[in-house]
């Protein structure tokens, strides 16, 4: 939603706009509305009306000396800057302003004068900006679940942690750090770190004590995007270096690859799919044993109010079978739910429960949480 800190002065206020962006187009915009006067037809001509003046005609943005201020306007040709966001995040921003999503309130609130069919128009004329074909749409950025790896290329800083309350209790955490790089990759490193309660053998005792884990060092790339069948399929791999305390539990004790195929799936009334399938192959067997692992979420989307906050429930089945024995598969469900916590909508919450379906004797149910910052979208404390 960076787009939104980026557009002009206050709509309503279309003298000043129009004196600070030196046309009187922006102006006849506003009491053509207001009148019930025919406004254009076509998104080119509603552009022309409403937004060339400090967008320019190209969507690269009027230079500063002509708008009269300073706040840099986006260069709509930008494929990295115009396909992060679906279109309904570009039409709450045209629509209710700037300050609905958390950015300045030079960017104006067109709700009054235009309607959102026309306001599509106008995002659609700005689409032809630009050739960014390669580039997979916001639309197919689907919410990040608890365990299942999405297929789409984030700027992420990721703090997640699951605890387990059954026995000696333990938290397991990981800072993850995503990077996008160009239209279709993406480059991962996750720090593993946790506390846990131990009791020496022969003794009541119990005290903490912490750890860091195998550090994994991951990549992924977009091998298919498309829009018109609302799918994305991606291939990537993680490496995980033996870093961790094995003994403590903290660690495989080898190093160990994971190569994985993840691909979403858009649905109408925004219900999703997301599917992850991966493999685990150490390089010592006497220390981890191959494994194969299947995982998917599915759930809605939907926002408070018109515009407002999104919430997203979903569940997710994980499945996990070691492939050195005849054990039959492990099966687990994860009720939870994402939460956008500012206006802004680039710091969000995850909260659910991992219940095991199967091996109930053995296995225990475990909390699970994360606090997500999309970082291409501005400062973790901005947008509240």
């Amino acid at each position: 939603m960076r787009h939104g800190r980026l557009f002009i002065n206050a709509f309503w206020a279309a003298a000043v706009v129009g004196s600070l962006c030196g046309t009187a187009g922006l102006v006849k915009g506003g009491v053509a509305a207001k009148n019930g006067v025919r406004l254009p037809a076509s998104g080119r001509e509603l552009y022309g009306m409403s937004c060339a003046a400090c967008h320019g005609a190209d969507g690269r943005g009027a230079a500063a000396s002509l708008v009269g201020f300073k706040v840099p306007l986006p260069d709509f040709s930008d494929c990295n800057f115009s396909t992060r966001e679906a279109e309904a995040d570009w039409v709450a921003v045209v629509k209710e302003g700037g300050p609905a999503r958390g950015f300045s309130e030079i960017m104006p609130a067109f709700g009054d004068a235009l309607s959102e069919a026309q306001i599509k128009k106008i995002l659609a004329h700005i689409q032809t900006f630009f050739d960014c074909d390669e580039w997979p749409r916001g639309e197919l950025n689907l919410p990040r679940a608890l365990y299942t790896t999405k297929a789409f290329p984030e700027d992420e800083l990721v703090f997640s942690s699951t605890i387990a309350t059954e026995g000696l209790d333990k938290i397991s955490n990981k800072l993850i750090y995503e990077r996008r790089i160009g239209a279709r990759d993406q480059i991962e490193v996750v720090v593993p770190f946790g506390w846990y309660r131990t009791q020496a053998t022969g003794s009541d005792h119990i005290e903490w004590d912490n750890g860091i884990g195998d550090l994994a060092l991951a990549a992924k790339r977009v091998l298919f995007c498309s829009m018109s069948s609302g799918s994305i399929v991606s291939a990537g791999g993680e490496v995980l270096l033996p870093t961790g305390d094995e003994d403590e539990g903290l660690g495989n004790g080898t190093t160990v690859f994971e190569p994985y195929v993840a691909c979403g799936q858009l649905f109408p009334a925004d219900f999703f799919v997301q599917f992850q399938g991966w493999f685990k192959f150490p390089c010592d067997d006497d220390h981890v044993q191959d494994e194969a692992f299947w995982k998917m979420a599915t759930g809605r989307s939907f926002a408070l109010g018109r515009y407002g906050s999104s919430w997203s429930p979903m569940v997710e089945i994980l499945g996990a079978k070691n492939l050195d024995r005849g054990d039959d598969a492990e099966w687990d469900i994860v009720p939870q739910i994402q939460i956008a916590l500012n206006r802004r909508q680039h710091v969000r919450l995850g909260l659910g429960v991992r219940m095991p379906l199967n091996h109930t004797d053995e296995r225990n149910p475990v909390y699970a949480v994360y606090l997500l910052w999309d970082t291409f979208d501005g400062g973790f404390f901005e947008g509240w």
